[in-house]
């Protein structure tokens, strides 16, 4: 399952449960026992779920209070908390594993944020409006229901970055806020024209959270499994204030492979030896984050020979990737980016052939299963015709199973 995030009037915390619970009805009772499990971050404080029609659409609204008082969203005043505090409050709490770590990634972004901004270590970073009970439940409320979906892949379209001023703590900041403007670098945003604070510094530390790490994949067939609507509080002119929430199933017809992205990293070299380049090599194909290496010969300016260079590797790992490149061979520029793959399932199996085990890799195509045996496990037999022999004595033997 996949989901996606359309933020038609924005994205805060309060918008993104509501939308994923009015997907989702069924995690609304374990909601409320996550933010019952958070002690005393959270004592006195009550969550509820509501209707709301705005004239346009219909959905749901999430409702945090506390007795005694308004809530923090209707202009209390609260004291600033530190994140260490929270973290710890957090870790101590009876929440279980996978809702604390997502609570806890969502506001580490937000500290990491904030010590930029106001250039602090990150443990010395307190909050205010987002360190506030209600947005403590916002941020539990929302690890809650994204430890519970399980999607495999979060996606989001273009971010209304909006515009103007918007009050805080610490008088009137720009919009989008400073944290804010940090947490969405990387995301498409667009100005369709409605001012003000579009998305919250907590919405966007889920964004972050979620989406920060996707990368493209190629197009593939799916079914729109459902749908869910979240409002938040401010009234938008001419534009309904909500988040949608898309669910994706695979389709049955989806193709027999699955897609991912790669990193692809290329270069010419025409100034290394053939030794050396060699080793080079080798250091970079021993990388854990590397999955392939191959090199071309190619003619260069003035009909130089030349090493063409191509490298596949681990996304999440491009920096450390091109620096060993750089490190490891004489090129001083690297074209890199990431590209979407089609991958046929595969696995290792061993069986044995001729009185010793081979392993086999076997590959499930459209058209039925293929099979190769690994060539280090014949390659101490004399002569072609016996090494192919055991070849196809493993490979049939896998094939036909």
């Amino acid at each position: 399952m996949e989901l996606h995030l359309d933020l038609v009037g924005g994205l805060a915390g309060d918008m993104f449960i509501a939308a994923l619970l009015d997907l989702f009805p069924e995690h609304e009772a374990g909601l409320h026992d996550s933010l019952a499990r958070t002690g005393g971050l959270l004592a006195g404080v009550t969550a509820r779920l509501v209707p709301h029609n705005d004239g346009v659409l219909a959905g749901k609204r999430f409702l945090v209070e506390r007795p005694g008082g308004a809530g923090a969203r209707n202009g209390d005043r609260h004291d600033h908390v530190a994140w260490r505090r929270i973290r710890e409050g957090l870790e101590a709490s009876e929440l279980k594993p996978a809702v604390r770590d997502h609570a806890i990634a969502i506001f580490r972004h937000l500290a990491e944020a904030e010590a930029r901004v106001h250039g602090v270590p990150v443990e010395a970073v307190s909050f205010h409006e987002v360190g506030a009970w209600d947005s403590i439940a916002d941020i539990v409320g929302a690890a809650h229901l994204i430890a519970a979906a399980r999607a495999a892949r979060w996606t989001v379209g273009a971010i209304p970055l909006g515009s103007g001023r918007v009050r805080s703590a610490h008088g009137p900041l720009p919009v989008p806020a400073p944290a804010t403007a940090l947490l969405l670098q990387g995301f498409a945003v667009i100005d369709d024209g409605v001012g003000g604070e579009r998305v919250t510094p907590t919405g966007a530390a889920i964004l972050r959270h979620l989406c920060g790490d996707t990368v493209p994949q190629a197009p593939r067939p799916r079914i729109l499994g459902g749908t869910g609507i979240g409002f938040g509080t401010r009234i938008l002119p001419g534009l309904s204030n909500c988040a949608r929430v898309l669910r994706f199933d695979a389709a049955e017809s989806a193709p027999a492979f699955d897609t991912d992205a790669v990193l692809v990293v290329e270069c010419e070299i025409d100034d290394q030896s053939g030794e050396e380049l060699a080793l080079a090599l080798d250091r970079l194909r021993a990388h854990p984050a590397v999955l392939d290496v191959v090199q071309a010969p190619v003619f260069g300016k003035k009909g130089r020979m030349m090493a063409q260079l191509r490298l596949l590797a681990l996304p999440e790992a491009r920096d450390e990737v091109l620096r060993l490149c750089f490190a490891e061979t004489t090129t001083i520029g690297l074209r890199h980016s990431v590209q979407a793959r089609a991958v046929l399932p595969r696995r290792m199996v061993e069986v044995e052939a001729g009185g010793r085990t081979v392993r086999v890799k076997a590959v499930d195509r459209p058209g039925g299963r293929t099979a190769k045996a690994e060539a280090d496990d014949v390659a101490d037999l004399d002569g072609h015709k016996a090494r192919r022999a055991r070849r196809r004595a493993a490979e049939d033997a896998v094939e036909e199973s």
